[in-house]
């Protein structure tokens, strides 16, 4: 719990609304009257009574707690705040909104109330993205040992980083739904198939998200299987500097806890995608690859419910792949192909490494 006073309220409030500002007294809304706020809470309303310009003010400082309904993250949170100021003021009546602002690690107040557009300042890192590699094997289909040692240490990577479990059960639900109805994922990639168009049936759309939607009571209740996971491991958010075991990674998403499928079929995915593009079917060097990266990780992590929980995964990386915006120059074959394969895993209770060339129909 945090410790609140008034200096420190009172600093922040001279940054809002100018340097005379001052603070009278601080309350818990349903509490008794106080100079110093011991142990407040996030989520409860904090009113504040200050004068400035010789007048006496009132306002309410007002946090959101950790929980549950999308607000487990810090980021969740600070969504909300950043939408009430601003919505609050836009409409006739409502109460108005005076600032948004974060609390920082040493406890003292910053505004934020003026912000526009928020940013990520990160290091620069060095390396050229896997996908180069996929590319090459593409192009060439000559498999070299670095090709196996990469994907030897990937593979490990993600067997390792699974090992970590999460804490909070309610992550787990959160991921799988937000797998299926989240902008970024399933529901989002499938509203924004073009309209009208002759891409794809947007009967066969609607029976894949209702199959998938399916998939979620079949897994949400799985939160055994919470663990750290990256999110969004495909080859361009890989960098390899030197030989093997010098990577380094790039834009993890949609948090820090989820499902290990995520991982894994989102780099296999793409080996079974580039070799649909040099020949119609899984084969050769990528189908080596596949079969090899499958049969470490079940070796390594042990997880064999991992099959048991793959499809809705498989789908939304299948959704991206014959997605004509993200990827227009895709043969009508290798969009076919695709889409038989997510119908195929969707329709099976488990998944098996060595049925992907008969799921796609090749």
């Amino acid at each position: 719990m945090r410790e609140l006073s008034k200096p420190e309220i009172e600093r922040y409030l001279k940054s809002v609304v100018g340097p005379g500002a001052s603070v009278l007294n601080l309350k818990i809304l349903g509490e008794s009257e106080g100079k110093d706020i011991k142990g407040y809470g996030y989520g409860t309303p904090l009113q504040i009574d200050y004068r400035f310009d010789d007048k006496q003010h009132r306002a309410v400082l007002h946090t959101v707690c950790p929980g549950p309904f999308g607000h487990e993250h810090m980021a969740d949170r600070a969504q909300m705040a950043l939408w009430d100021h601003r919505a609050f003021n836009l409409l006739p009546r409502h109460v108005r909104a005076i600032d948004a602002g974060a609390f920082r690690r040493d406890g003292s107040a910053v505004s934020l109330g003026d912000a526009e557009e928020f940013f990520v300042l990160t290091e620069y890192a060095e390396g050229r993205c896997y996908v180069e590699d996929i590319n090459r094997l593409r192009d060439d289909g000559r498999l070299t040992d670095l090709d196996v040692g990469r994907a030897d240490i990937l593979c490990d990577y993600l067997s390792d980083i699974h090992r970590i479990e999460g804490a909070n059960p309610d992550l787990y639900v959160r991921r799988i739904r937000e797998l299926i109805g989240h902008s970024e994922c399933i529901m989002g990639l499938i509203d924004n198939y073009p309209r009208g168009s002759n891409v794809v049936d947007s009967r066969l759309l609607k029976h894949i998200e209702s199959q998938c939607v399916d998939w979620r009571w079949r897994l949400k209740d799985r939160v055994h299987r919470l663990r750290q996971v990256h999110g969004d491991f495909h080859p361009w958010n890989i960098l390899f500097r030197d030989g093997t075991t010098d990577f380094v990674l790039l834009d993890r998403s949609r948090g820090e806890w989820g499902e290990p499928a995520d991982d894994v079929t989102s780099l296999t995915m793409n080996y079974l995608f580039f070799s649909l593009q040099r020949s119609g079917r899984l084969e050769g060097s990528f189908e080596s690859l596949f079969r090899r990266f499958w049969e470490r990780y079940l070796d390594k992590s042990g997880d064999t419910e991992l099959l048991r929980v793959t499809a809705p995964f498989f789908a939304f990386r299948g959704l991206v792949m014959a997605h004509p915006v993200w990827y227009p120059n895709i043969t009508a074959v290798v969009r076919d192909r695709i889409f038989n394969f997510i119908q195929a895993v969707l329709n099976r209770d488990a998944f098996d490494p060595n049925e992907v060339n008969r799921y796609c129909g090749a």
